[in-house]
């Protein structure tokens, strides 16, 4: 079957990353509003999962396009050492950038990325529905020890401030990472290879279309 994506989502980033699976890709960023970030503790994977649902849901029944996947994403970071707990959100001044990333100085956090595929579908029955997928995935990620100098150099550049955790893996913050475990583009907001999974549970098949591969960047 051949495949044509919509990406739920205006992430440069999540564009860049799905472009790698080389096959046509709409972008149509979701207007599903977004909750406040919970400020007690909450089932963080739960959570992921569901806004990730939502936002795919909102624009595939918005366009109606048959057999087109819809893909919607969600990325959260936490120092909880489990599944329940309370995500940091993206920082909502320089203070508060500085406060997360002091918060994650020296230690390993959690990134969670809950990701969903929606695709109208007739399925046996003459009015066309949404069938669901998702799945969440969760990579852990280890901070060297930040100086007080290196934080307030890095909120200056202004990347935090639209970053979940206050921090993007691939930009000026990438020096700060000594370590991973799981798949690295989760941490960068979409886990190419689990999608790629699932889209092969829809019974797309992935074929690379693309010569030139894009380069990952800021």
């Amino acid at each position: 079957m051949s495949l044509e994506l919509v990406l739920a989502s205006a992430s440069p980033r999540r564009k860049e990353i799905i472009s790698l699976l080389g096959i046509p890709c709409l972008v149509e960023a979701s207007r599903f509003e977004e909750p406040p970030a919970p400020v007690s503790p909450v089932s963080l994977s739960d959570l992921v999962t569901s806004l990730a649902i939502e936002k795919a849901l909102e624009v595939a029944c918005r366009l109606r396009r048959e057999a087109t996947p819809v893909v919607g994403a969600d990325t959260l970071v936490t120092t909880s050492p489990d599944d329940i707990g309370v995500p940091l959100g993206k920082p909502k001044s320089d203070e508060d950038a500085v406060r997360m990333l002091r918060d994650l100085s020296g230690r390993t956090h959690a990134v969670y990325t809950g990701i969903a595929v929606v695709v109208y579908t007739r399925s046996g029955t003459d009015t066309p529905h949404p069938f669901v997928i998702s799945r969440c995935v969760r990579t852990e990620v280890t901070f060297r020890a930040l100086s007080d100098s290196m934080i307030a150099d890095y909120v200056r550049t202004r990347e935090p401030m639209d970053k979940a955790g206050a921090y993007g893996a691939q930009g000026y913050a990438a020096p700060f990472i000594e370590s991973f475990s799981g798949d690295f583009y989760n941490v960068v907001g979409l886990p190419i290879c689990s999608l790629g999974k699932m889209l092969e549970e829809l019974g797309f098949e992935w074929q690379a279309q693309r010569t030139v591969l894009p380069q990952i960047i800021g």
